[in-house]
């Protein structure tokens, strides 16, 4: 057994430095090797929600791949032939875009209500949220504000002021010796973001993203500021951004010259702040371990990957690992980023969605959201026959086209997933134990 163990630890310490001079623009935390005795133990994941919608549910059963066809995130396409197929196609449209329009005025009147379910705001926003009730909703899928339109804008105002509160207490000491490299790594991460462009070249907006950071690791020093941690304000940015500026085109997230500076004033710009700082502070006390020292839900995250594409997918887990292609070279920022940066910001916004409407979307349903994304490259992986264009396809996805649709099969391929396997990694354990 010790042999065993320190072989284990020699070959996963080679394993680390190689995905070290990979994954450049994510650089491992140091000493990541040296905390692997425990962190690699498999968390049981039988309390995952599978309570959904009733046509969600339909979606993700009817989407089961078989050897012989491809999985449901393939037929992305499909042609009718003949004008009775045509027409079948045609109401098929109709009555789709008829529900469609349907569940959007109920998400919305819902949202606009005086009193506002919990439960019913979930089951609602699961298949994902409009546009324009998608701000309100997400603050009050996030906790931060009450179900009780009475009471929300004095709970709003009072967080509001508790932020200011914060800036005005610690922001003025990011020039401390002791926060120094807090800042600095902020400073620098921030202007690399560009899911929209221009917007985060603004100084307006990098002060915005500066001072969410820079509080929120003060205020957590178990985790202090990670790399990745300043992708995730992103969709709260947004999202509120957008609201703020009652934009009316559904398809446009921002316009890509807007200038917040000029275009809000300064009241409403703290708002968006302090409400993002809020949703952020939410979605990461969820998830910390995957930023505290060596980060260790990151570790966990991808070792659950790895057992979950093995028992789904043998054939797909067997290529990539035949090819010297570990898990952690390629899904270590898929955790890291929430796949944030695998797709397009809009696509990103609709999982969010998703990923809301459930207590434990980010901590758990992210893992099979992860597994069904691989899985739906698989035809493609298959061809390629050697590590460097693996890796290369698995860094770089082609989901620039992606949208809900797209993402509506994915989380549907999940969900079937979570039902199907969410105790996966506990038989694994059994079974490498018996």
């Amino acid at each position: 057994m010790i042999y065993t163990y320190i072989s284990f630890k020699a070959s996963f310490s080679n394993l680390i430095m190689k995905t070290r001079q990979i994954l450049h623009f994510f650089p491992l935390p140091k000493d990541f090797e040296q905390s692997v005795s425990d962190a690699w133990d498999i968390q049981d994941l039988k309390n995952v929600s599978v309570s959904r919608p009733a046509e969600m549910v339909e979606i993700a059963l009817s989407h089961q791949p078989s050897s012989s066809q491809p999985s449901s995130l393939e037929k992305n396409d499909v042609t009718a032939e003949g004008p009775l197929e045509k027409l079948k196609e045609s109401s098929t449209s109709s009555s789709s875009s008829c529900n469609h329009l349907s569940k959007q005025a109920k998400i919305e009147a819902l949202v606009a209500s005086n009193s506002i379910e919990i439960e019913d705001l979930r089951q609602l926003a699961w298949p994902g949220l409009t546009p324009k009730a998608r701000a309100k909703a997400w603050k009050i899928l996030c906790g931060y504000l009450p179900g009780n339109a009475s009471r929300q804008q004095e709970v709003m105002q009072r967080k509001q002021e508790e932020y200011q509160r914060y800036v005005d207490q610690y922001f003025a000491t990011k020039d401390q010796d002791v926060h120094q490299d807090t800042y600095r790594q902020i400073h620098i991460d921030i202007p690399r973001m560009s899911p929209v462009v221009g917007l985060f070249q603004q100084r307006c907006v990098q002060e915005i993203f500066e001072r969410i950071l820079y509080i929120w690791a003060i205020r957590h020093p178990a985790s202090g500021y990670v790399q990745g941690i300043n992708d995730l304000v992103t969709p709260f940015f947004l999202v509120f951004l957008r609201d703020a500026l009652r934009i009316d085109n559904e398809n446009l997230i921002v316009p890509t010259d807007i200038e917040v500076e000029t275009s809000l004033p300064l009241e409403i710009r703290n708002s968006i702040e302090a409400d993002s700082f809020w949703c952020l502070t939410v979605v990461l006390d969820g998830i910390q371990d995957n930023y505290t020292f060596a980060q260790p839900g990151i570790q966990v995250k991808v070792k659950q990957l790895e057992d979950l594409i093995q028992r789904i997918d043998g054939q797909l887990h067997s290529h990539l690992v035949s090819h010297d292609v570990s898990y952690l070279q390629f899904s270590f920022r898929w955790m890291n980023n929430l796949l944030m940066r695998e797709l397009p910001v809009k696509a990103s916004i609709r999982l969010w969605d998703t990923y809301l409407s459930q207590a434990n979307g980010f901590s758990h349903f992210h893992l099979y959201v992860c597994a069904a994304f691989l899985i739906r490259w698989k035809s493609e992986l298959m061809k390629k026959q050697d590590f460097h264009t693996l890796l290369m396809f698995l860094q770089n996805v082609p989901t620039a086209k992606w949208g809900d649709q797209e993402i509506n099969l994915l989380v549907a391929e999940a969900y079937r997933l979570s039902y199907l396997f969410a105790d996966a990694p506990s038989h694994l354990a059994q079974r490498k134990t018996s």
